[in-house]
């Protein structure tokens, strides 16, 4: 029962990122932070799919996971590829496309929230997505740091680099995506956290 929930819970993660992505972001060429912004600046260049570029960025950090750190290995590695194919499965979806419009600041905020909704549920299962957002983990706990500090760190640099390279990038509006992800996945761990925390006290 609980492999079915976590299994249900990795497909519904996948498939919000994968929507927030192509029906929010590519539209109006916002980025997001970690791997998967690195992603869609390689997909705004060469027009290669972000879900397979994601995966292939993925994998090196994956690599030093299994060697260095084993359960950050198998927390994230289904959620890496379940989102990879969700973001590639979502990228050739015409009705996506036309049924999300909107001005670019509401799909910053609007995608935003649903990709820290769907990589916040993933997470409060103990899923993650891999990537950058992996490899943070496991320098945070190397050099006994605040996780979030070194995601927000890579995430800022990844969307400056990002704006270098493709200077039609929305800066300031990537930014924001970044933050109300932040936000949104902080918000559902933490209530998550707290749930807990109420049923722990009346048991």
């Amino acid at each position: 029962m609980e492999l079915f929930k976590k299994g249900l819970t990795i497909l519904m993660g996948s498939l919000l990122i994968g929507i927030g992505i192509n029906g929010f972001l590519v539209p109006f060429g916002l980025l997001e932070g970690g791997a998967l912004g690195i992603s869609l600046i390689i997909h705004y260049v060469l027009y290669v799919k972000v879900g397979l570029t994601f995966l292939l960025i993925s994998i090196p950090v994956f690599i030093l996971a299994w060697f260095l750190y084993r359960p950050f290995f198998y927390n994230g590695l289904h959620g890496m590829l379940c989102s990879s194919f969700m973001i590639d499965i979502f990228s050739s979806s015409k009705w996506l496309n036309e049924v999300v419009v909107l001005t670019p600041l509401f799909s910053a905020l609007s995608g935003g929230v649903i990709i820290g909704i769907g990589a916040g549920i993933m997470l409060r299962s103990e899923v993650s997505i891999g990537g950058l957002d992996l490899l943070a983990q496991m320098l945070a706990e190397k050099m006994s740091v605040n996780t979030g500090i070194v995601i927000l760190s890579f995430d800022f640099i990844v969307v400056t680099i990002g704006r270098v390279i493709v200077p039609s990038t929305p800066f300031f509006l990537s930014l924001l995506t970044v933050f109300v992800i932040g936000v949104t996945i902080s918000i559902i761990v933490a209530t998550n956290r707290q749930m807990f925390f109420n049923e722990s006290v009346r048991a």
